[in-house]
């Protein structure tokens, strides 16, 4: 490297190299480069460090028909019928400044979403076993709206609990199952109920058990137990005494029950969880079983659960699904009666938004469609 002019001098010759002036070397780069390192750290801990609130933005939208098997179906509709999702998730500091900027997000603290000392595998959990029984209650509600005959099945009587001084006290156990009452079968608690009422006390009565029923080796137990006389709490605390009727003394329900479909019908919910697809499922099946189609050859979107009854209830992020709704190009989006108002703040002039309180609305909206 040559050296600058100013050292080229003769004079300089015989001044040893650490004497000699130096060449400046600028500032600003330096003072750029810790400016840079300090916004990246300050990204990097924002990126690391987690804050006690979930995001909930639009999720996938899917069509319900890929998920849902009918044998013997009338094949498929002129139109679609998609249920809509949410994607949730745990947020860092960064990601929750982001979600402020971005419409579509909300933010949720985490104990509304996962309560604290529930795990995330529990939260996880929880949302598969809602789908399960939204998929039954779907089930259900599609085949009696359509006329069909649909039974019910049980296993026994579970023994929830074991009340003390009772007759059952120390002889029969908690998790106990009664399936035969004086050699009567019992599917349902209510056949337990009917086979103990009327005895009196100090009636004997022979109870057949089943013991670690969930266990590996289940056990069958019988017993003869003297009844006690009826004794209680009412909702206020206050004791309830009988002396003519008997009383076991355990709490009872249903175990394991099932209900038996005509039709075979298999939902494939894969992993998605919680009961918000319900609606949407019901409406699906009748689609595959009716001779008319009910979709009138439209998109419809739609969220919302269903129970036994046909009620269809409120569901979670209703704006971040009918933003998804909106993108996928529906027409259409139903919705839960008490998200309803949320649901067109959110639609405002991009898809039409109906009000759905029972299965009845939707079907009766539907058909309206053709005509």
């Amino acid at each position: 490297m040559t050296a600058p002019p100013e050292l080229q001098d003769p004079r300089w010759q015989d001044v040893p190299s650490h004497l000699r002036p130096s060449r400046k070397i600028p500032v600003w780069p330096f003072i750029v480069g810790i400016f840079l390192l300090l916004i990246g750290g300050g990204f990097y801990v924002a990126a690391q460090t987690p804050v006690e609130f979930y995001a909930l933005s639009p999720g996938p939208v899917n069509d319900v028909g890929d998920y849902i098997e009918v044998i013997d179906d009338t094949g498929p509709s002129a139109g679609q019928l998609y249920f809509l999702t949410v994607s949730l998730r745990e947020i860092s500091l960064l990601e929750y400044w982001g979600a402020k900027l971005d419409p579509k997000v909300d933010l949720s603290p985490r104990e509304n979403i996962r309560p604290t000392g529930v795990s995330p595998e529990s939260l996880r959990q929880q949302n598969i076993d809602l789908m399960e029984q939204s998929k039954q209650a779907a089930i259900y509600v599609a085949l009696t709206r359509l006329g069909y005959e649909v039974t019910f099945e049980g296993e026994g009587s579970l023994i929830a609990d074991v009340i003390q001084g009772s007759a059952a006290d120390g002889v029969i156990q908690r998790g106990d199952v009664i399936v035969a009452v004086n050699g009567n079968p019992v599917e349902f608690s209510t056949d337990a109920v009917e086979y103990i009422g009327g005895n009196a006390p100090g009636d004997v009565i022979n109870l057949e058990l089943l013991r670690g029923a969930d266990g590996p080796n289940p056990e069958r137990v019988n017993l003869d137990i003297t009844l006690g006389p009826y004794r209680a709490e009412d909702a206020d605390g206050n004791l309830i005494e009988d002396n003519e009727r008997g009383m076991v003394g355990v709490l009872l329900s249903n175990y394991n029950p099932s209900i038996v479909f005509p039709i075979d019908i298999n939902i494939d919910s894969q992993n998605i969880g919680g009961p918000s697809a319900g609606m949407m499922f019901t409406l699906e099946i009748m689609d595959r079983l009716l001779p008319e189609d009910l979709t009138a050859g439209k998109s419809i979107a739609g969220t919302g659960t269903i129970d036994q009854d046909g009620n269809v209830g409120a569901i979670g992020g209703i704006r971040q699904k009918v933003f998804g709704a909106i993108a996928a190009g529906a027409e259409i989006v139903l919705v839960p009666a008490d998200n309803y108002d949320d649901a067109v703040a959110a639609a405002g002039d991009d898809i039409i938004v109906v009000r759905i309180e029972t299965i009845d609305d939707a079907i009766n909206y539907l058909e309206s469609l053709a005509s």
